[in-house]
């Protein structure tokens, strides 16, 4: 397979129509088909996107909106979830998905690395506002965070070294760091281990549990755990094994279910 470059194949037309200027229109006639092949695959492919949007619309209608009127009428009235999940943006592991919940169920929240920062008005405020929306207006009950196996986000963590230079992206070194403390004890503590397995440890169990401990710097979030009105859980679903582990806030027991 040819390893030449757009800027190589343009400098050697160039090259060749310096020498031969009697090519001139060949060149122009054929760069003209070119262009209209180009063309026509680009629509194509934005065509496919389109048609997949709309048949995943239609499909949802025909089989979910029109067949539970009743769901559909009483959502429209208002929203009473019981869950508040904060879980990965990775396309693999959709809670919605992965736990089945109908519409109107679960508050969703969603992010690299399933991550929740610590309280501070200044940063983070769309995490913020999406925690305290559900806790405060809807009156969730459960609070849940979910882990995954392989996780992008993670990774990016784990490899982020304590004197390391400036990363090249703009947004998400900066933010995986909120895990920063799983991180230094997964390296301290399981030193001996390989950096998958380093990974996948943290992934588990250790950045779960500071976004845990993390929810109970909200005032709103400790207030209604210590009264007994809200729980926070922390679990794993490992998309490989097709398990799903689930703990409560207490971190230094097992995990008290886990599922196959």
């Amino acid at each position: 397979m040819s390893t030449e470059t757009y800027e190589d194949a343009l400098k050697k037309l160039g090259e060749l129509l310096s020498k031969k200027s009697d090519l001139g229109k060949v060149a122009a006639s054929k760069i003209k088909k070119l262009t209209v092949e180009l063309e026509e695959l680009d629509s194509n492919k934005s065509s496919d996107a389109v048609e997949r949007i709309k048949s995943g619309f239609i499909h949802f209608k025909t089989h979910k909106y029109l067949k539970k009127p009743s769901l559909y009428n009483a959502l429209a009235k208002g929203q009473s979830p019981k869950f508040l999940v904060f879980a990965c943006s990775d396309s693999r592991v959709s809670p919605t998905q992965i736990l089945n919940f109908k519409p109107g169920e679960a508050f969703v929240v969603r992010n690299i690395a399933n991550m929740v920062p610590p309280f501070d008005k200044t940063q983070h405020s769309g995490v913020g506002a999406a925690l305290e929306f559900p806790v405060t207006a809807l009156n969730v009950e459960n609070i849940l965070v979910i882990g995954h196996s392989r996780c992008g986000g993670i990774k990016g963590l784990m490899s982020i070294e304590d004197d390391a230079a400036p990363s090249k992206n703009v947004f998400i070194d900066n933010w995986v760091q909120i895990g920063t403390p799983a991180k230094n004890m997964v390296k301290q503590d399981f030193k001996n281990l390989s950096f998958n397995d380093q990974c996948s440890y943290c992934e588990k169990v250790e950045a779960v549990n500071v976004s845990l401990g993390n929810l109970l710097s909200y005032p709103f979030v400790k207030e209604r755990v210590v009264k007994n009105k809200l729980a926070l859980r922390g679990a794993h679903y490992d998309f490989v094994k097709g398990t799903f582990d689930l703990w409560e806030l207490d971190f230094k027991t097992t995990p008290a279910f886990s599922f196959s």
